[in-house]
């Protein structure tokens, strides 16, 4: 893509596995069933995956359930562990050093500093019993920082920028509409300005009227502040609407991937065509 140049998220040839495996399925992974072995039960949930995103770039993930699209945010964000690849962000040591392979200090500052998740469950990302303004400025304090004034500032101006009403700053998430919550996890995950936002089907559940609302919040978001986003939905209407390039997994790999609108009128892949017109 002529408009980019250095992707601003690396990750090559990425593995997440579940079992120790056996010679049936690790020489042989054409023998794999749905992603699991039949003889040794070992699951491949993310076999040799490669993606990047780059600068001011939304890339969708989809896929049906179990296909590995979660489990790959997740190593991402660094709430599990890969069993092996490399994952390089350009804003860290110039993207030269594989964030896999350093310690777990150096991950948590990278969590902390350089990404924002937005969890499909707001309970995944959020303190339900601390108020919106304290969710903010914990994300903050995990970030070194040490000034209230700065951090209730901050606060204030993100939950204003997702449309939480003045009154309601100092509640508590638990008492909020799943829609609202999920409002909070965004300016939550925008505390620290990261470059990189992961968003882990962040509509599901929620009413029509309310996805539509957190949509059109994202895009007015990326679009102001030129966040890079790796996205991912079963929902290919969230994908036409914010996504720049597609990626396509089953069973634990990418079997297509281009621009959106490429993968949405003319998928190459029969799996991609079948989810698509599933869906016509």
């Amino acid at each position: 893509m002529t408009q980019w140049e250095k992707p601003v998220l690396t990750l090559k040839n990425f593995n997440k596995t579940f079992g120790n495996g056996c010679s049936f399925c690790k020489d042989k992974p054409e023998n794999l069933k749905g992603g699991c072995c039949p003889k040794c039960r070992t699951i491949y949930a993310c076999r040799d995956v490669s993606l990047c995103v780059y600068c001011g770039e939304v890339v969708g993930i989809v896929g049906e359930s179990g296909s590995g699209k979660s489990t790959l945010m997740q190593a991402l964000y660094f709430d599990s562990e890969p069993t092996d690849g490399e994952y390089y962000l350009d804003a860290y040591k110039n993207g030269e050093r594989n964030i896999f392979a350093d310690s777990r200090r150096q991950q948590k500052w990278v969590r902390n500093m350089l990404l924002g998740m937005v969890y499909q469950n707001p309970v995944m990302g959020l303190k339900m019993h601390f108020s919106a303004q304290s969710n903010i400025a914990e994300k903050m304090i995990a970030a070194g920082n040490r000034d209230v004034h700065s951090m209730v500032a901050r606060g204030n101006d993100l939950l204003e920028r997702v449309s939480i009403p003045p009154a309601r700053r100092k509640d508590n998430p638990c008492n909020f509409s799943g829609g609202m919550q999920q409002r909070v996890q965004i300016a939550k995950a925008l505390a620290n300005e990261p470059p990189v936002l992961l968003l882990d089907e962040i509509t599901t559940g929620l009413d029509l009227s309310v996805q539509a609302d957190v949509l059109e919040l994202i895009q007015k978001i990326q679009r102001a502040n030129r966040n890079s986003i790796l996205l991912v939905s079963h929902d290919l209407s969230v994908i036409r609407m914010l996504a720049d390039r597609t990626v396509v997994m089953r069973n634990g790999q990418i079997i297509e991937e281009g621009l959106t609108d490429q993968i949405l009128e003319d998928p190459q892949h029969p799996y991609t065509q079948q989810l698509v017109y599933s869906l016509l």
